[in-house]
């Protein structure tokens, strides 16, 4: 039995984790050997304003005994974002050494992008997840002065690089991509950058010799991916390179509803947390429109993470069915659809899947 905390959190993140868990459900039905059980948690800005801290102290010992946690979004007017995100999201990503934020960025058929010209984009970004650019670590003095200063310091370790550029080649190899691109500044951040490249180069080279490395300066980068994103396989990037060059992705493939995302610990020693990328959306909550799409397909991740590949397949061709006939759309994607009727659209699809292929 595979065991999933359910963390809804905010906003619209309450309305597109009943879509994911309606569709874990019909797979369920569909797929009796998928044994799966949820535990649905509170924990949120709401939890928040009641309690004085967005979880538990034992919070992180009671999510250390699942398998994997699936997250909705976090963000509320009435918590400030540093609040929500230090003492939410980065205690779980860094506590259960999250090194690997991986996020698929694939052209869907039935969304139109710009950018195609009649080629597929299908890249994968390896975001460095717990150190680097967002390390608690500086400070700020002498408030309100003349001299008032503010010192944010960026922390990368041989580990943390090593880690999450081998997880990056493992990929590859098992995938059969040939180019590992590197997003760097060395040329003006002298120190951590030319760290990274560094120890970039001596894993990709050690990793396998069908591997090619591309170091690209992130000015550059962010430029070629909207030029010719079609020629990228695999990214790997530092956490501030790679939160920017993610919601880039996302963003010419169709949009932040689309895209998912997993928090990964490779090694299985902790659990990892899966998400969609858009946020709490706080200026449509309630409102039902919210496109569950990302949520869903953060769900296929977390499938396949625990051993259950067919699942996710599944899952994502009944997300390639839907928008291929068409017929339902959120508004984010050029549609009236609500968020219910694209929940029960993937959940059709996957019925409709099971049929054609003759059983499960």
């Amino acid at each position: 039995m595979v065991k999933i905390a359910v963390i809804p959190g905010d906003g619209i993140g309450k309305e597109v984790m009943v879509e994911a868990l309606k569709v874990l459900e019909q797979l369920k039905q569909d797929d009796p050997t998928l044994q799966i059980e949820t535990t649905i948690f509170p924990w949120s800005s709401d939890y928040y304003m009641q309690h004085g801290t967005m979880m538990p102290k034992d919070a992180l010992t009671i999510l250390r005994n699942y398998d994997a946690i699936l997250f909705g979004a976090i963000g509320d007017a009435r918590v400030p974002d540093d609040v929500t995100v230090w003492e939410f999201i980065m205690p779980i990503r860094k506590q259960f050494q999250q090194y690997v934020n991986f996020r698929p960025v694939k052209t869907l058929q039935g969304i139109a992008s710009p950018l195609v010209n009649g080629r597929e984009i299908d890249m994968v970004i390896f975001r460095e997840n717990t150190e680097g650019e967002y390390s608690n670590s500086g400070g700020h003095i002498y408030h309100n002065q003349p001299q008032e200063m503010a010192i944010q310091n960026t922390i990368m370790t041989r580990l943390g690089v090593e880690k999450i550029v081998q997880a990056a080649c493992d990929y590859a190899c098992k995938y059969g991509k040939s180019k590992i691109t590197s997003a760097t500044k060395s040329n003006a951040i002298i120190h951590s950058m030319k760290f990274w490249d560094e120890h970039t180069k001596h894993i990709v080279e050690k990793a396998s010799p069908t591997l090619t490395l591309e170091s690209i300066y992130i000015d550059a980068l962010v430029a070629y991916f909207v030029e010719r994103p079609q020629d990228f396989e695999v990214v790997v990037a530092s956490n501030l390179f790679g939160d920017i060059l993610s919601d880039l992705g996302s963003a010419i493939v169709g949009g932040l509803g689309l895209s998912p995302s997993a928090n990964l610990n490779p090694e299985k020693e902790f659990p990892s947390m899966f998400e969609p990328v858009h946020g709490s959306a706080p200026n449509i909550a309630g409102k039902g429109i919210a496109n569950p799409i990302a949520q869903i397909w953060s769900l296929g991740l977390l499938l396949g993470h625990v051993g259950r590949a067919d699942a996710e397949k599944r899952v994502v061709s009944a997300i390639e069915a839907v928008l291929k006939e068409g017929a339902v759309k959120t508004a984010d994607i050029g549609g009236q659809a609500t968020t219910s009727q694209m929940g029960d659209a993937i959940c059709q699809a996957l019925v409709n899947i099971r049929q054609t292929a003759g059983g499960v």
